[in-house]
């Protein structure tokens, strides 16, 4: 967005609903949410008072301090006894937070907070893929074969194909038996799966290239080598996104 948009969104734009949202409240944090994240309120600065806000979004005040409450909630900004609601630094933002991160990641030209999320993936994947090649039986090695033998089947079919790639990742997770590691990717995923930012190009090279990276951590998993599959995780997961990549800049933050 450029800054002369920037300027034409200031705080008292209302936003575009066409119906009255069923839960106000939701609907009034996630548009203060993009705002905050676009800098139409910058960190430091205040948000406009109740009775500004209250006019903008058409709802009564005690909606519009639910909404700064769960503004508050999400880390985005810190009410103080008289000065107001001051919009909080982004070290300070619940980044595992849906809207937050959806709304980050829609402004950020830069790709760098997707490098991110990959490199989250690549750190907590390659960990959990070392504990599986310790402790999955026989049932998880027969899923994965069959799992990487069927996407070798879809190729050409690159919307199936990603709900199996999908499918194998979850299966070494849930062998690793790390449930917070697993709800910290699922979370992260379910905000970028559908877009064409993170998801990128899809052409059948590339789903084959794919497989071959899902093929070498099945065989260091069923070959119980916990320090093969890590190193298999961490290259497909290195390799699969900077294939898919595409926008402006370095991923410098993948380097190691």
């Amino acid at each position: 967005m450029t800054a002369t948009q920037h300027t034409a969104l200031n705080a008292s734009t209302p936003p575009a609903w066409t119906r009255r949202p069923a839960n106000l409240a939701t609907a009034v944090t996630a548009e203060l949410v993009q705002r905050i994240v676009r800098g139409v309120h910058p960190s430091g600065t205040t948000l406009p008072a109740e009775p500004v806000l209250c006019e903008t979004f058409s709802v009564s005040r005690t909606v519009v301090r639910e909404a700064v409450k769960i503004l508050q909630e999400k880390g985005l900004v810190q009410i103080r006894q008289g000065s107001g609601t001051i919009v909080t630094p982004t070290s300070m933002w619940d980044m595992l937070d849906e809207h937050v991160l959806g709304a980050t990641i829609a402004e950020d030209d830069s790709l760098a907070i997707l490098d991110d999320l990959v490199v989250t993936r690549r750190v907590l994947e390659s960990d959990m893929a070392n504990v599986a090649a310790r402790l999955a039986d026989q049932d998880t090695i027969d899923r994965l074969h069959a799992l990487v033998e069927r996407m070798d089947e879809l190729v050409d079919d690159h919307v199936t194909y990603h709900e199996h790639d999908r499918a194998f990742h979850d299966t070494v997770m849930q062998a690793s038996g790390n449930r917070i590691a697993r709800g910290v990717i699922r979370a992260l995923e379910s905000q970028v799966v559908n877009t064409a930012r993170y998801m990128g190009r899809t052409e059948r090279a590339l789903c084959v290239a794919s497989n071959r990276g899902h093929r070498r951590i099945y065989e260091r998993i069923a070959a119980h080598d916990p320090e093969g599959a890590a190193a298999a995780m961490f290259t497909h997961i290195t390799e699969a996104w900077l294939v898919r990549r595409s926008g402006p800049g370095e991923p410098v933050r993948l380097q190691r």
